[in-house]
């Protein structure tokens, strides 16, 4: 039976509804997702919730298709265009 239960993310609360057996992991990857916002946002605390999310939610894609499918060299891996533009999407965001 699903049952509403009440995460925080970046100081603002949201209700999901979860299973018993998923409620734990909800409330772990509330957490994760906190952490990692948090994390992009750096100082900057002006910059918009929704470029945020967006950019906090492109990075975690990110490593998780690099760990289904890790490249065979660096040089030759096809997320280091997205790399660059991250850092300068964080660098420009520290600026703010």
């Amino acid at each position: 039976m699903s049952e509403p239960v009440t995460v925080r993310i970046l100081d603002r609360e949201y209700t999901v509804g979860v299973g018993d057996a998923e409620r734990d992991s909800l409330t772990a990857a509330a957490r994760m997702l906190d952490t990692r916002m948090r994390e992009v946002r750096g100082g900057n605390k002006l910059v918009a919730p929704d470029r945020l999310a967006v950019l906090t939610a492109l990075n975690l894609a990110h490593e998780l298709l690099q760990q289904q499918h890790p490249p065979a060299t660096r040089g030759g891996d096809p997320f280091t265009l997205l790399d660059e533009a991250n850092r300068k999407l964080e660098a420009l965001l520290a600026l703010g």
